[in-house]
This record gives structure tokens, C-alpha cells and sequence, in this order.
């Protein structure tokens, strides 16, 4: 017969679909009792996507059927749907006045996804959109810095809630605005998840068309945690050309669709180098593997962002490149990268959020193919 520690331990090879974290880590384990060969226990959690349950749930199964002694196993499955997620726009919720969360991700560093975060936020403030950045980048927030904002937020004294910075139009909230920018952020789990509930919950958005999310690279708390408590209306996955980036860039693009988040489509960044002397465009990380990524897993292409000294000088200069050089390929790029979301969202070919019947203020036709 075996113990309730060797069942645990059993059940640590079940990992959430996506996500390198397994099951009891997370504390989705509960009423679990060893009875003879009869193990029983209740997998508790929240998602809107019940097929996620339902494999865990068979993952966690057939986990303890392996184990010897073991001759019954009841799992029963608790996944209540998230509150907020039946509530209409503009009465409670997660960000009840956002129409549109946008998830950027990456599966690595390195591959300038705050850089894109940021430019497309501008890029959509730039074609009469309102927007938000929530900086979920929690060990390497950098937004405040982009975006040129210094200081600390302000709580509003009538309901307590802090309110977002803003800069450039755009509003936005970093934990590098409330800690130390020199003091290394060594967090648990448990603490990265307090810190976006916040961001989430506590944070006075107020209305706006576009909220973008700048996530940690790679598949991790971070992103079960805004996948989990955010109806996301979808992912932009940001890649290099090099084949080792497209890699980790499928990879994030498994983690979103295990976790039922649409994939918006696939940009490239560092996609070619413009030579400041003759105007020559050199691919010298070769080119096209964002499209080739995009094509083999039937995501739309985004398009490709080229490496402009600019692009980095504006980023440290808190003057992004949409900002300070509107008329550059790099800002065109990142304009098109802002109309080709649009595009994506607006024609219905990916999923909704739950408040698409919030009216927009361009009034496009909302075309479901479902």
C-alpha cells in the first residue's frame, strides 16, 4: 500500500500542459487519503478551458495507477470558471474596461520583446487607440525606463487603488516603479502571482481599446498566472530569424495554445540591418525563419521589425522609435505590426474576449468565424 508521500511524489510528474511547473507544486492537490489500494483525491483550480482539466486529470490518474499497490483510483475534478470572466464589461471583474488584452511573449530573452511590447503600444496609440502596458516582467521590468517615467505611482485617497503612470500618451504600470532598480528581484512563485493580482485588481486602468501585456520570456508562473486569471484575447509571440530562436518561439507557442490563449501571430525582430552609410539591407541573421515559423504552425506573420541603432537608443532614452523617429523603416515596421493586430483581432479570425460586445470607437464590423 502506498503512502500519501509516494502518491505526492507520484503526482509531481504531472505537469500543467504547457508549463514546466508539475500539479502539487502549484497546489492543485487537495483531500488527498491513501485507503488500501484505494487512492482518492480532488484536482482543484480555476481555467476557463475544461479540456485542460479533464488531461490533467486523466495525467494525474494514470500517475497513481502506476504506482504499485495502488488497485482503485478516484480523482475528482473541481474547475470552477473564473468570476470574472461571465461578468460584462464594465461591471467588476479583471480588467473590466479593457477591450482588448494583448499577452507579447517569448520563448528566450534576448529577442527585444519589451522593445516590441512597447513600440506596439505606441504604434496603437498612434492610430487613435487608448492603451495600457502592464509590465508582467517581473525579474526584468524595464517599461518605466522605455517609456521615460521616473517617480512613483500615486493611490487614489477615495477608493485606495494606485494609479498607472503615463507617458507618451500611454498608461502603464512596472514593478520597477515601486522597487529599487538596483536590488535584484529574488521572488517564490506565490509572490509573482500577489504582484500581477495587483497589478490586475488594483490598478486604475479605467477604459481603454488595447492593454499590453510585456511577459517574462520563456513558460513559467508569470504566464499561467495572467493566462489563468486574464481573458487574454490573444498572444503575440516575438522571434529572431536565427533557427535556435524559432525554437523557443514554437515553444511558446505550444505553452499558449495548451492553455487556450489564441496566438495573434508571430513578429520578427533584429529581422535585417539597414547600413546608416549606403541605405543597403543586410540579413546578417539570416532571414525569413519568422515566416517560415509562422507558415509551418498556420500563424499568421506579423511582420519584421530591422535593427535600428535608434530602436535601442530610444529605448534607454525613455523616447521610443515611434516617438522619436516617426518616419524611420523601424517605426513603419512597428506600425504595421500595430494595423496587423488590429487586422487579426477586428476580422474575427481569432478568439474574442468575453466583452467583444463593448462598442469600439472605430466601429468596425465584428465578422465571427466560429
Amino acid at each position: 500500500m502506498p503512502s500519501q508521500e509516494e502518491v505526492l511524489e507520484a503526482l509531481k510528474q504531472v505537469r500543467f500542459p504547457g508549463l514546466s511547473r508539475d500539479i502539487v507544486s502549484f497546489g492543485f492537490i487537495h483531500d488527498l487519503r491513501v485507503d488500501d489500494g484505494s487512492v482518492i483525491f480532488t484536482v482543484r483550480f480555476q481555467t476557463e478551458n475544461p479540456a485542460v482539466g479533464q488531461q490533467i486529470a486523466r495525467d494525474a490518474e494514470a500517475a497513481v495507477r502506476a504506482l504499485p499497490g495502488v488497485t482503485n483510483v478516484h480523482v475528482s475534478l473541481d474547475i470552477g470558471a473564473r468570476q470574472q470572466s461571465a461578468a460584462p464589461a464594465g461591471q467588476g471583474g479583471i480588467l473590466p474596461g479593457v477591450k482588448y488584452k494583448i499577452a507579447v511573449a517569448s520563448g528566450k530573452g534576448g529577442v527585444g520583446k519589451s522593445t516590441v511590447s512597447t513600440n506596439l503600444a505606441l504604434a496603437l496609440r498612434t492610430l487613435g487607440y487608448t492603451v495600457g502596458l502592464l509590465d508582467a516582467d517581473i525579474y526584468g521590468p524595464s517599461q518605466q525606463m522605455m517609456l521615460g517615467i521616473e517617480g512613483r505611482p500615486q493611490i487614489d485617497e477615495s477608493d485606495e487603488k494606485i494609479m498607472p503612470m503615463e507617458n507618451h500618451g500611454i498608461k502603464t504600470m512596472s514593478l520597477g516603479l515601486i522597487t529599487d532598480p538596483d536590488t535584484p528581484v529574488i521572488w517564490r512563485g506565490p509572490m509573482v502571482m500577489k504582484a500581477l493580482d495587483q497589478f490586475l485588481t488594483d490598478v486604475k486602468w479605467g477604459e481603454l481599446d488595447f492593454m499590453i501585456i510585456d511577459l517574462p520570456p520563456g513558460t513559467g508562473d508569470a504566464q499561467l498566472t495572467m493566462t489563468q486569471k486574464v481573458p487574454l484575447t490573444g498572444a503575440v509571440v516575438v522571434t529572431t530569424p536565427q533557427d535556435v530562436a524559432l525554437i523557443d518561439a514554437r515553444k511558446g507557442l505550444a505553452m499558449f495554445r495548451k492553455v487556450n490563449v489564441p496566438v495573434i501571430g508571430i513578429v520578427e525582430n533584429m529581422s535585417y540591418f539597414i547600413c546608416r552609410h549606403c541605405g543597403e539591407r543586410e540579413e546578417i541573421f539570416g532571414h525569413g525563419g519568422g515566416r517560415k515559423t509562422a507558415e509551418m504552425l498556420g500563424v499568421p506573420f506579423l511582420g519584421e521589425v530591422p535593427l535600428d541603432p535608434k530602436v535601442v537608443v530610444g529605448g534607454d532614452s525613455g523616447e521610443p522609435i515611434v516617438i522619436a523617429a516617426p518616419e524611420s523603416t523601424a517605426a513603419e515596421a512597428f506600425r504595421d505590426l500595430a494595423r496587423s493586430v488590429v487586422k487579426q483581432i477586428e476580422n474575427g479570425t481569432i478568439g474574442h474576449t468575453h466583452d467583444h460586445d463593448h462598442d469600439h470607437h472605430h466601429d468596425h464590423d465584428h465578422a465571427h468565424a466560429h
